[in-house]
């Protein structure tokens, strides 16, 4: 449910629907001592409120009174439910959470993949490079901007805190072949190569450090292999030049 904010939108003119059902239940059944089915039936149709009370000894105006309040109640409840599904749909939520399922589909389907976490300009080359080559690539970004980038470059994303272990699991991490920790912060990727290591420990681990200071550091969280783009980036226009 977390990951479904149409649902959860949902979910409440629902149970309200369902409680004002239950109540009405209830009430018809205390009111006039009739089974659940004849009050389910006077809630689909309140003018046989009117035939039973002509025919039995009942209190017919608090009967009346309160089929007058289900119903209203009930009616209230369904225009709740059809603005929030009307408003999902013009909205275009109802398209991007059956693309997000699509997506996990596809994710479960994944083995041996790649995880690139952060899609940054590292991250993007990363998982770019890899979709050209035919690679399979899992996404996970905590950005929706980022996210939704990932998606339109035909990408598999997942939108989220890398360093969590919902979020690499998510990602398929415990069948990847490879963990790359993208994000520009160090630290976090360095958080991810940990959790990288307790959730699959057979997982090559690749993490990005802004500085040389963090790769003894990476590597004691379990880091297989450290980049510095920059003292990369150096290297190869020292060979240029």
């Amino acid at each position: 449910m977390a990951g479904r904010p149409l649902l959860r939108r949902v979910v409440r003119p629902v149970a309200a629907f369902a409680v004002l059902v239950a109540a009405g239940v209830a009430g018809f059944a205390a009111l006039a001592d009739v089974g659940v089915v004849e009050a389910l039936f006077w809630l689909l149709d309140p003018t046989s409120i009117e035939l039973y009370v002509e025919s039995h000894d009942a209190p017919a105006r608090a009967l009346r009174a309160y089929g007058i309040v289900v119903e209203s109640g009930l009616v209230l409840a369904g225009l709740w439910i059809g603005e929030t599904v009307l408003s999902a749909t013009f909205g275009g939520q109802i398209g991007t959470e059956l693309r997000q399922m699509q997506v996990e589909r596809s994710i479960d389907d994944c083995e041996d993949h790649v995880i690139v976490c952060g899609y940054g300009t590292f991250g993007k080359t990363i998982a770019r490079r890899l979709r050209d080559r035919d690679r399979s690539v899992v996404v996970i970004e905590s950005q929706e901007t980022q996210h939704e980038r990932a998606l339109d470059d035909g990408l598999l994303s997942v939108r989220g805190d890398a360093r969590r272990e919902g979020m690499l699991t998510a990602a398929g991490v415990d069948r990847a072949e490879t963990v790359v920790g993208a994000v520009d912060d160090s630290n976090v990727n360095i958080q991810v190569a940990i959790t990288t290591g307790e959730l699959a420990p057979e997982a090559t681990v690749v993490v990005r450090a802004g500085d040389e200071m963090y790769e003894s550091v990476a590597r004691r969280a379990g880091a297989d292999e450290v980049i510095v783009p920059e003292v990369v980036s150096g290297e190869q226009v020292t060979t240029t030049l």
